[in-house]
C-alpha cells in the first residue's frame, strides 16, 4: 500500500485490475466529463499510461480499496498534466458512481495532497475540472484549493473548458 487514510488503502494499479477499472471507465454517466464511456482498449490504454507514469514520474492514479470489505471503488493519484505550456501536478480521482457522495475522494485526494507535499516536495498541486462538475469543485474547495483561471483541454474531437484549481504548500 502507498497510502492510507482512516477508511481507504491506495496502492498501485496492476494489470488485474482491469474489470474493475472497466466498472467505472466504461460507465457513461461516471465518465460524463470525459463525455463517453471507454471501450475496452481505452481502458487498456488508461491503464498501460498509469503504469508508464508510475516508472516514470514515480506516481500515477492509484487504486482505491475500501477497507471494511477490500473492494476497489476507484481511482485517486497524482498525474502530471500541461497547463499554460507547463507540467503541473494533478490530484485526480475517479470513484465507481454506486461511491460517490460518501467522502472518500475528499479523503483521498487529502491523503493525495499531503503526499505531494510531503513526499514530494511538491510547492503547489492542481485540480483541472469541468466547470458543471460542481462535486468535484467542491472536493477542490474543501483541499483548500482556489480557482485559479479557466484552461481549455481538446479531447475527443471536442473544444473542452476546464477549470483550473490549485493550493499552495502550507496556505490550506
Amino acid at each position: 500500500m502507498l497510502l492510507e487514510t482512516q477508511r481507504l488503502l491506495l496502492r498501485k494499479l496492476e494489470e488485474t485490475d482491469f474489470a474493475a477499472l472497466c466498472r467505472t471507465l466504461q460507465d457513461k454517466d461516471a465518465m460524463y466529463a470525459y463525455e463517453h464511456a471507454f471501450s475496452d482498449e481505452e481502458v487498456h490504454q488508461w491503464l498501460a499510461r498509469q503504469m508508464r507514469r508510475y516508472r516514470e514520474d514515480g506516481f500515477g492514479l492509484w487504486a482505491v480499496i475500501l477497507k471494511e470489505t477490500g473492494d476497489f471503488i476507484g481511482q485517486c493519484g497524482l498525474t502530471k498534466q500541461p497547463v499554460d505550456n507547463t507540467q503541473v501536478t494533478e490530484i485526480g480521482y475517479l470513484l465507481q458512481r454506486d461511491h460517490w457522495h460518501n467522502g472518500y475522494a475528499t479523503e483521498g485526494a487529502l491523503a493525495c495532497k499531503d503526499y505531494a507535499f510531503s513526499v514530494l516536495g511538491e510547492q503547489e498541486v492542481y485540480s483541472i475540472i469541468r466547470p458543471e462538475n460542481t462535486a468535484s469543485i467542491r472536493v477542490a474547495e474543501r483541499l483548500g484549493m482556489t480557482y485559479r483561471k479557466t484552461i481549455v483541454k481538446h479531447y475527443y474531437g471536442m473544444d473542452m473548458p476546464h477549470a483550473v484549481y490549485s493550493v499552495r504548500c502550507n496556505s490550506g
